[in-house]
């Protein structure tokens, strides 16, 4: 099933951990209809505009699959709402890029600078809820072996 013209479900749902668990990461429908609204609102501007395929590393997580990775219990992932998109695996553009598009040009509810160095990211955390997105721009650092986010300047 594609999201956009350029996005299929099975990219968002896929999981190496979830394989290898014996988890459900089915979405519902609730979840694939906000899916679809962030690879179109998201996902599909930023392939365009760079006309590169772009990696996604995570998208929809069942919460039995979130909590076995230990993401946070209010991940927008167990909604079908965010996207990590890691442009390193297929080249053509980098992570720095792909998050500045995105924060100079889409709507977003979160963007994330997820990890890396002061010139890029390691990935690109994003999400889309349609309605009253925040534009809240974070950045995410190991601190003492524990993730610590902080206002993205």
């Amino acid at each position: 099933m594609k999201l956009s013209k350029n996005l299929t479900l099975q990219e968002c749902i896929k999981s190496g951990t979830a394989k290898r668990l014996g988890i459900d990461n089915t979405p519902k429908e609730k979840h694939v209809f906000s899916l679809k609204e962030t690879a179109n609102n998201i996902f599909q501007p930023v392939r365009e505009f760079f006309n590169t395929p772009i990696y996604v590393s995570s998208g929809y997580r069942s919460e039995e699959l979130n909590k076995a990775i230990g993401g946070s219990s209010s991940s927008q992932h167990c909604k079908g709402e965010a996207l990590d998109l890691d442009a390193d695996v297929f080249g053509g553009v980098t992570n720095d890029q792909i998050f500045t598009y995105i924060k100079d040009h889409l709507d977003f509810d979160q963007l994330i600078w997820e990890f890396g160095n002061e010139y890029t990211p390691d990935w690109v955390h994003v999400s889309y809820k349609g309605k009253h997105n925040r534009n809240n721009i974070l950045k995410a650092e190991k601190i003492n072996g524990k993730t610590v986010y902080s206002r993205f300047i």
